[in-house]
């Protein structure tokens, strides 16, 4: 028998809502509407399926007040992380909200009415106060501290929903139960003790191991349950995860264990995740719930400081395990013995036993450089999933972006480097030249700050896009301002190499260079808001080479280029 709902009732609203489907989805197309972000649209799901009971709504300010400074809805109902609705008041003054108004929720991705919320109330949080209480600390180093400073906006909405529409998704359709359906598919399988186990990250034989023992101790079955929501900021993704995971599920005996999505947006919450997760687990109907080392943990804090104990989250659980009504099954991490080739416990290996494991950080290295990776650690197909995922450098893209004055050969290096790029050959080459750019894709911006920032923000996204997809890209924009190169920096990073190439040659060689007459035109005055004349050039300070053609040639310049790419493994046969 599946286990009972937090507070006592499976709160899906589908089902309660589902004899009047028809009469909301026609008052949601009259009402005002505001339009939900990715993590919204995760919260909003799991309050409408139950995943989140005994939530009926986003929290008011006396819930969010309560769970913040106690861990308990006013009731006394245990709930450990805020759910709200950030909503801006300039849109909510546009739209003419106020406590008794009703809105529809509209998705993101496809704008269908979601649900209809009754507002409640309307309230400003103390961010301090949530990070501090929370999180532990006010430390924007952590992401969900970050997110509340940075991508929340300043009004809660607060009020009760009715479900109109449930999200539409398209992949993995067939694993993406609610919890009705995983509490249906427990009773059809007989499975009356199911023990839950969370992750973000890709499985390999540790996890298994870990999930199997669990099984075993509890004389259980297992629900293997990751999340494919918001987790943390560089993450691997969860297309490539779910891969991984369907590939290993056959490595567990015939009927012991099953897969099943979650689309939780995380919080990176340590303690008080936990506590949240227990309580989901239960409301999917598990009877246990496997709590390992840092659960949830976000890494180091702005000091180099993990934020929570390695045990912290464990035992926030088990301090409330009584009121949970699910049993907390706590693991040490798991390390490889060579010599008797299993997995044990960390606490459990005899002094002087030969360990092995390798850490996330490695794993990393060997993905990227194509290094091997033995199977004591990972399955062959998971391995193979993520090479796939992870190709070695010689097979990923990269960006090489050159910054400079007008005719101070940026444009000559650019159309050398593409030369030899070629002539290396393994991936095509783009060429994004600053006058092209500006034919092809910006021909009605002009020359203010504004115009140009959004002007090399554009030229930023097809940059990334031609890296991720594997290319080369050669960009040679002016680029005068260095807030709008770090945007681009970080934005093409996401997808692959990049390169700030600083080409400084000096401003009187420019001129003297100048075969066009603008700069004599800007002299004169005919041209206003000329970079180098009358507007400013932001010299880089990060610059991963400063080049000048005034001084060196332009292949050597060239040949310095390629030099940065061969020595991370761009180019090259290794």
């Amino acid at each position: 028998m599946a286990n009972s709902p937090h507070g006592g009732v499976l709160k899906d609203l589908y089902i309660r809502d589902e004899p009047i489907q028809a009469q909301l989805q026609t008052e949601a197309e009259t009402l005002p509407y505001v339009t939900l972000t990715e993590r919204q649209l995760c919260d909003l799901e799991l309050i409408l399926n139950g995943g989140f009971s005994p939530l009926e709504g986003f929290l008011t300010e006396a819930e969010y007040t309560s769970v913040v400074e106690t861990l308990r809805l006013p009731d006394g109902t245990l709930w450990a992380i805020p759910i709200y609705l950030d909503i801006a008041r300039a849109e909510l003054d546009k739209l003419n909200v106020s406590a008794g108004s009703r809105l529809t929720l509209r998705d993101p991705r496809d704008d269908r009415p979601l649900a209809i919320l009754t507002v409640s109330d309307l309230y400003q949080p103390d961010r301090a106060i949530e990070a501090a209480k929370v999180y532990g600390a006010n430390d924007q180093a952590h992401p969900a501290v970050h997110y509340l400073f940075h991508n929340t906006r300043d009004t809660f909405v607060g009020g009760k929903l009715q479900a109109v529409n449930a999200p539409q998704h398209y992949d993995y359709v067939a694993i993406r139960r609610t919890p009705s359906e995983v509490r249906a598919l427990f009773k059809k399988l007989n499975w009356t003790r199911v023990v839950a186990f969370q992750t973000r990250n890709p499985m390999h034989r540790a996890h298994r191991e870990l999930t199997v023992r669990a099984a075993r101790m509890r004389h259980a079955n297992v629900l293997i349950q990751p999340v494919v929501g918001l987790t943390k900021p560089g993450d691997i993704d969860h297309f490539t995860r779910v891969r991984v995971y369907q590939a290993i599920m056959p490595k567990y005996p015939n009927g012991m264990a099953q897969l099943s999505l979650l689309p939780l947006a995380m919080r990176m919450g340590g303690p008080r995740e936990a506590v949240w997760h227990a309580i989901i687990r239960k409301n999917f109907g598990a009877t246990h719930f496997i709590v390992g080392r840092d659960h949830a943990g976000p890494g180091k804090n702005s000091q180099g400081q993990d934020f929570y104990g390695p045990y912290e989250a464990q035992d926030l659980v088990l301090k409330y395990k009584d009121e949970l009504d699910i049993e907390v099954v706590p693991f040490q991490m798991l390390t490889y013995l060579p010599d008797t080739d299993e997995y044990m416990p960390i606490n459990e290996v005899p002094e002087g036993t030969k360990t092995l494991n390798i850490s996330g950080t490695e794993l990393r290295r060997r993905l990227k450089t194509g290094a091997p990776i033995p199977e004591w650690f990972s399955y062959p197909e998971v391995v193979r999933i993520l090479r796939e995922a992870n190709p070695p450098r010689d097979k990923q893209g990269f960006t090489v972006f050159l910054t400079g004055l007008h005719a101070s050969g940026k444009e000559a290096i650019a159309r050398a480097l593409q030369v030899a790029l070629n002539q290396e050959g393994g991936r095509s080459v783009s060429l994004l030249l600053g006058e092209t750019i500006r034919q092809e894709l910006s021909s009605e911006l002009g020359f203010t700050k504004r115009e140009r920032d959004i002007n090399v923000a554009r030229i930023g996204f097809v940059a990334s896009e031609l890296t991720r997809a594997g290319a080369g890209c050669i960009a040679a924009p002016i680029a005068p301002y260095d807030e709008a190169r770090q945007l681009v920096r970080q934005q093409v990073s996401k997808a692959g190499g990049f390169y700030l190439v600083h080409v400084a040659t000096p401003l009187e060689f420019c001129i003297k260079n100048d075969q066009t007459g603008v700069y004599q035109r800007a002299i004169d005055g005919e041209i206003k808001g000329f970079t180098g004349i009358n507007d400013v050039y932001e010299a880089p300070e990060n610059a991963d080479l400063v080049a000048d053609v005034s001084k060196t040639s332009i292949s050597q310049i060239v040949h310095e280029i390629i030099l940065l790419l061969e020595r991370d493994g761009y180019i090259g046969d290794r």
